[in-house]
């Protein structure tokens, strides 16, 4: 063989070379692109898929937070229809006729009254009004004012019918009369 036999065998052609580097590059562009696309798309379904997942726990806590409101309104439904006996028991004690009822009557009532006092206390639900508090018209509904010198101004005199409370939820507010 001569020699330029083994150059024509050796001789590169310049724009293959460049041809296959044009080629890779253009390739490396295509790949660089669909790597683009397909992080766009991973970040699209991360997005979707957190937002599903905020959803799905927004939706429990509603649902808990529903639950123990619905709790919460059955409770105060029980605890006034349990009311109106606690009100009897305490238009007995005073009526001027309780005093002629034996002290053995007396007692059972009382026992009485106080279990379920105790059962509404065991339950979170919790009776006000007292003759002397200050009177706050979130809690107290006033059902006469009268003047009195010796009372403080906006002070309850006579409780007519107790409120209850369940934590700062007032389930019934307690009946007053009030100074002026």
């Amino acid at each position: 063989m001569s020699d330029d036999e083994h150059k024509e065998d050796l001789d590169f052609e310049p724009e293959d070379e460049f041809g296959t580097a044009g080629a890779t590059q253009a390739k490396i562009k295509k790949l660089r692109e669909q790597l683009k696309e397909a992080q766009a798309k991973r970040d699209e379904y991360l997005a979707g898929w957190q937002r599903c997942k905020a959803d799905s726990i927004n939706e429990k806590r509603d649902a808990l937070q529903q639950a123990s409101r619905q709790g919460e309104r059955v409770k105060d439904a029980f605890v006034e229809d349990i009311l109106p006996s606690l009100d009897s028991f305490d238009m007995a004690v005073a009526h001027e006729s309780w005093e002629a009822v034996s002290e053995g009557w007396k007692s059972g009532m009382g026992r009485v009254q106080n279990q379920l006092l105790d059962a509404l206390q065991k339950n979170g639900v919790q009776r006000f009004g007292k003759a002397g508090e200050f009177f706050d018209p979130r809690r107290h509904e006033a059902i006469q004012e009268v003047e009195d010198g010796d009372a403080e101004s906006h002070t309850v005199l006579k409780v007519l019918r107790h409120g209850y409370v369940a934590g700062e939820r007032v389930i019934r507010p307690a009946q007053v009369i009030v100074r002026k």
